[in-house]
């Protein structure tokens, strides 16, 4: 069972996922700021991030640099935006962390194939994150 973190203002809509993901079997938890995600994921870092669009550009582009998740081994970070959301290119260094850019809701279930794809390669690779074993990053 893999945790997966969504970080968005919406939180409306991120209840709607976690229940989708919940029901596939996967633990969810919310945040609505950045700073807050940082929090949770150091404590109990997800597999997989899935951050709003904007929030993480406007991370990236303040200064303030890169969304600074701790992830388990094996995660990846996953952005989403709305449908009428306006597409800004994303920089090169955001770009390159990101493993997918979904329009959510509407692309509900791809987000599940990606969240089941992950975890399954991190199982194979015996990189499955177990809660009661914190691990450390380095640098």
């Amino acid at each position: 069972m893999a945790l997966i973190l969504f970080v968005g203002s919406d939180l409306t809509v991120l209840e709607g996922l976690a229940q989708t993901l919940v029901a596939a079997g996967e633990r969810v938890r919310l945040a609505e700021s950045l700073r807050n995600s940082e929090l949770f994921a150091a404590t109990d870092p997800p597999l997989i991030a899935v951050v709003e669009r904007a929030l993480a550009f406007e991370a990236a582009g303040s200064g303030a640099g890169m969304p600074n998740l701790t992830l388990a081994r094996g995660g990846t970070l996953v952005l989403y935006h709305g449908a009428d959301d306006a597409a800004l290119p994303l920089p090169a260094a955001l770009m390159r962390v990101t493993l997918a850019v979904l329009t959510l809701p509407l692309e509900r279930q791809r987000l599940v194939a990606l969240v089941r794809t992950v975890a399954d390669r991190a199982r194979a690779r015996g990189r499955e994150f177990l809660p009661s074993q914190p691990e450390s990053r380095s640098p």
